[in-house]
């Protein structure tokens, strides 16, 4: 994911993201937390094809670069996978065409019915409400209510619910306290190197949006 955003990051500053698949609006991953399904801002199996780019699914539409929705539950205070799925079109009696959702899951995890995400920290984003802004590209969309799940190693640290002010607020709080560890010197020096003309101020902006993306734990209180 990080890599991703970073790429996200260069394609702004030289004028062409919407020229980029990665920027259209996504299909989210899904997650049932406390009996009720959310979609993610986030996509906790990122790492594990990171890790392992050769089993990564093939993209089949630009609004799902990374080739499937993944379906998540909190059970027991763990994070784990249930669901894989990816679509395809299927032509219908009228010469159109309809999406058909295929479960991925099994060719997988053949003899797991669930598996822990024990590869991710970081905090899930999961966008509820009403819809306050469409963006298209990416998760830029706003809604007025969000839960933020901060995992570590596949086990739940805690939740925190926001309307839509305090978690800007949140964001805001958590980027300046971000910009005081070594983490966020060598991101922005990683992020200068790509010099594409974006400035000092561009890079903060940019790393201040994303920044529930780039910090695996609150920071603040």
């Amino acid at each position: 994911m990080r890599e991703k955003l970073t790429l996200i990051f260069i394609l702004l500053t030289i004028g062409i993201v919407k020229a980029n698949n990665i920027v259209t609006a996504q299909y989210p991953d899904k997650i049932i937390y406390n009996g009720k399904e959310y979609n993610l801002n986030s996509n906790p199996l990122e790492p594990y094809f990171d890790a392992n780019p050769k089993n990564r699914p093939t993209m089949v539409s630009t609004a799902l670069w990374r080739g499937y929705v993944g379906y998540f539950e909190i059970i027991d205070n763990q994070l784990f996978l249930t669901d894989m799925k990816t679509p395809t079109r299927v032509e219908g009696k009228n010469g159109d065409y309809k999406e058909k959702w295929t479960s991925i899951y099994k060719k997988y995890f053949p003899k797991q019915e669930k598996v822990k995400i024990e590869w991710f920290s970081g905090i899930l984003i999961l966008p509820y409400g009403e819809l306050v802004k469409y963006v298209h590209q990416g998760y830029s969309s706003t809604y007025n209510k969000y839960w933020l799940i901060e995992i570590e190693n596949g086990i739940f640290n805690e939740a925190r619910n926001y309307n839509y002010k305090e978690f800007i607020k949140f964001k805001k709080r958590q980027f300046k306290e971000f910009k005081k560890t070594e983490e966020y010197k060598k991101l922005y020096a990683e992020l200068k190197k790509s010099d594409y003309n974006g400035g000092k101020k561009f890079i903060q902006s940019f790393i201040k949006d994303f920044v529930i993306n780039y910090t695996s734990k609150f920071l603040i209180e």
